[in-house]
């Protein structure tokens, strides 16, 4: 029997808590933290990166349009050059590192592929030097609310359960789970999630990734030409520990299946690292205040809070509405990452990590600012994001 008398201790309290430690927690983060804010960031794993490094989908995909014009400024830029700090696994261009010359849609675009282990280890150094707190193995598994705020965010961890107090909260579960947590309107990603089993072998060519079971195509854009070879022909939506399970099985035995075919072949075939987390790319969502839709290209709006643009084919860019980041019904409560309010096509393009950078800086800074989104003062937020580095219109780009 459950002891319903079991009371929660007070572990301390924060500015602003950051629930998540990949891409989109850490741009959050480190926002928060150089605003002056006490800032803590949670994170499950004992790892930050999330699926960008525990899940080794180590591609830093693009900051620019594809022809020739960086769209993403800030953090996202800081985070990717980190990445590469020690050398690449797949080099980023010198002409977009050193801006060397002219650059054209007959170029690479501004990209690269990074070590996770390392990148890992400086986004970690780059916190603490940033005065954030980091606690690791640590679970949001509830929430307190006051009338239309966060007043407590419950964690469990080795120590136990307890809470933390708080004045802004940052959803960067990936999973919206605390938006989920308060009662937040959301919604969960309808087509489902194919099995996916990267990992990194070495092999008498040396050190490799091996995508297997690449990202698939919205079912909006399928065509007879743009199929997507599947590993099996289940569906996993991502938000039940059974099928999280079954999922992780699944690709170990893919993982396993590859090793065995490549070791009859070359006898220096080793796996040398796999995912220690679900490889899942869209779960959950927030419905904002604002739906963006992936038609909703080269549109500018009055609210922008940076750019991102179309990470599988060269052109669109899309300006984040600030609007697409808050539900009005928490108001100390924003999302960041593939949290954001977008129709399910865009929900594709948002989900990676320049995107996930952009909206967990603008989040984190908004976070900094106030402690009730929907009544931000726009100016001063975008003000502060152009100080920092943001660029935040398609029409300011030089």
């Amino acid at each position: 029997m459950i002891n319903e008398n079991l009371q929660t201790r007070i572990i301390g309290g924060y500015d602003v808590a950051v629930c998540g430690g990949g891409f989109a927690g850490i741009s959050a983060a480190l926002a928060a933290a150089r605003h002056g804010k006490k800032t803590l960031l949670l994170e499950k794993q004992y790892m930050l990166g999330g699926l960008a490094t525990a899940g080794l989908v180590t591609i830093f995909l693009p900051l620019c349009d594809g022809y020739g014009k960086q769209v993403s400024y800030g953090i996202v830029e800081e985070l990717l050059r980190l990445s590469i700090k020690y050398g690449a696994e797949m080099e980023c261009p010198e002409y977009w590192l050193n801006k060397t010359r002219e650059i054209t849609e007959n170029d690479r675009r501004f990209e690269t592929r990074y070590n996770p282990q390392v990148f890992a280890i400086l986004a970690e150094q780059l916190l603490i030097e940033a005065g954030v707190d980091i606690m690791y193995g640590t679970y949001v598994t509830a929430v307190q609310k006051c009338v239309d705020k966060i007043d407590s965010i419950i964690v469990e961890n080795k120590s136990g359960r307890g809470a933390y107090k708080v004045k802004s909260v940052v959803d960067a579960t990936g999973d919206c789970d605390i938006a989920h947590f308060a009662d937040v309107p959301t919604d969960t990603f309808k087509q489902g999630n194919i099995l996916a089993a990267w990992h990194y072998i070495v092999d008498k060519e040396g050190y490799k990734l091996k995508p297997y079971g690449a990202s698939d195509v919205p079912d909006e854009e399928k065509t007879e030409e743009n199929k997507v070879e599947t590993l099996n022909n289940k569906r996993f939506l991502g938000l039940d520990e059974k099928e999280l399970s079954e999922m992780t099985i699944l690709s170990h035995q893919e993982i396993l299946k590859h090793f065995i075919e490549g070791k009859e072949k070359d006898s220096k075939y080793w796996p040398v690292t796999m995912p220690t987390i679900p490889q899942v790319r869209m779960t959950r969502k927030i419905r904002g205040e604002y739906e963006q839709s992936h038609k909703e290209m080269h549109t500018e709006f009055s609210d922008s809070v940076g750019m991102v643009s179309d990470w599988k084919k060269r052109g669109p860019v899309y300006e984040v509405p600030f609007r697409t980041l808050y539900n009005k019904s928490v108001k100390n409560l924003i999302v960041a990452g593939r949290c954001t309010s977008v129709n399910e096509t865009l929900w594709d393009i948002m989900r990676v990590i320049p995107c996930c950078a952009v909206t967990g800086q603008a989040a984190g800074t908004a976070a900094a600012l106030t402690d009730d989104f929907s009544s931000m003062d726009i100016d001063i937020l975008q003000k502060t994001l152009k100080e920092d580095g943001v660029v935040l219109h398609e029409k300011e780009i030089k």
